[in-house]
């Protein structure tokens, strides 16, 4: 048996470890409601997405970390951030307003060209907004059985609190956009992001297959999600209608132009579209590892990224697709096109320079 005096350095121990344990449960801040640190490694640190806003580029990635470059990435700015969320994906709908999503729900917009953000929605609030849209609907009609499904999903998602992350944002102008997440989640605005309006009863996915991104192509505006999910909407029936695609796995992303639409995603899968979606042929990467970016450059050629840093180049308008031997590869989640024709990429090790077109 312990002696008294072995006991009370072991009693004040405890004690001073419950206090510290109180005292950080005190000091405890919501990423949602903590600012992005300011750190000189922030090029370095991992990097999710990126985009252009005028001759701006501008990247998103962990801990709430937003860069700007006005020289075709060869410096970075860190912006301003409300948030020490990561984010997940970031879109310009034009030179100077932009939007970037994230963990927990988090939508920002920027109408500065990224240098400074402002919170627009979170996951605290996004289970409310299904509540209060859903039952209105269920309100005023009680025979149909969707809405009270719906209210449920709603009420669910408050108690779980904000952990839902979105994973893309995609505007058609200053005021019309939509944001898509984990389990079918998917929000509208038509103001900007002032307010938002659930549309999981707008998507051909019963299973709530998640939806991994959203983009417009030269024929349509589609939503790329896991387990072969690809849908794309329809004006008339103001529904994301699904397509039948011959591959089953997840997709990642979607490109096009007019006339043509590459969808991608999993071990190294790539399909084409000549035809609105209509039918799909199955292009050839000769790789086994998923595809997790692309970017059409002014030359007409798309131009595709894996996780593990592959270059694939379609030079014959998306045909066939052509492995480029590569430098210093690492893991690539977002691409875009300098103003000066520069190919930039970011993901695991930051932003980097990868070539000139």
């Amino acid at each position: 048996m312990y002696s008294f005096k072995k006991c009370v350095p072991l009693l004040l121990g405890a004690a001073l470890a419950l206090l510290q344990g109180f005292a950080q449960a005190a000091a405890y801040v919501d990423v949602l409601d903590l600012p992005a640190r300011p750190s000189v490694l922030a090029v370095r640190s991992p990097l999710l997405d990126t985009t252009r806003a005028g001759d701006r580029l501008v990247a998103v990635g962990q801990r709430g970390h937003i860069l700007y470059s006005d020289d075709a990435g060869q410096q970075w700015q860190q912006a301003a951030v409300p948030v020490s969320a990561d984010l997940n994906a970031v879109y310009f709908s034009s030179s100077m307003k932009g939007w970037a999503v994230g963990s927990d729900g988090v939508v920002l917009h920027s109408s500065d060209a990224g240098a400074t953000w402002q919170k627009q929605l979170d996951g605290r609030q996004i289970g409310a907004l299904l509540v209060k849209h859903y039952t209105a609907l269920a309100q005023s009609e009680p025979a149909n059985e969707q809405w009270p499904l719906l209210v449920a999903e709603g009420q669910r998602l408050t108690e779980e609190g904000a952990d839902k992350p979105l994973l893309d944002v995609w505007f058609a102008n200053d005021n019309l956009g939509y944001v898509v997440g984990v389990f079918n989640l998917i929000l509208r605005t038509e103001d900007g992001g002032k307010h938002w309006t659930p549309f999981q009863d707008r998507t051909d996915n019963p299973q709530g297959f998640h939806l991994n991104a959203v983009s417009a192509t030269g024929d349509g505006l589609y939503i790329a999600g896991e387990q072969g999910l690809l849908l794309k909407w329809n004006d008339a029936r103001q529904h994301f209608m699904a397509l039948q695609t011959p591959y089953q796995g997840s997709f990642f992303g979607v490109i096009g132009k007019p006339g043509e639409v590459l969808v991608y995603g999993l071990r190294g899968h790539v399909l084409r579209s000549t035809d609105g979606g209509v039918s799909w042929t199955l292009l050839n990467s000769g790789l086994q590892v998923s595809i997790t970016a692309a970017t059409l450059g002014e030359d007409g050629h798309f131009r595709l990224f894996t996780q593990a840093g592959h270059l694939l180049l379609s030079p014959d308008h998306g045909t066939q697709l052509q492995l480029l031997a590569q430098q210093n590869q690492s893991p690539v989640a977002g691409a875009v096109q300098a103003a000066d024709g520069s190919l930039i990429v970011v993901g695991s090790r930051g932003a980097r320079v990868l070539s000139k077109e």
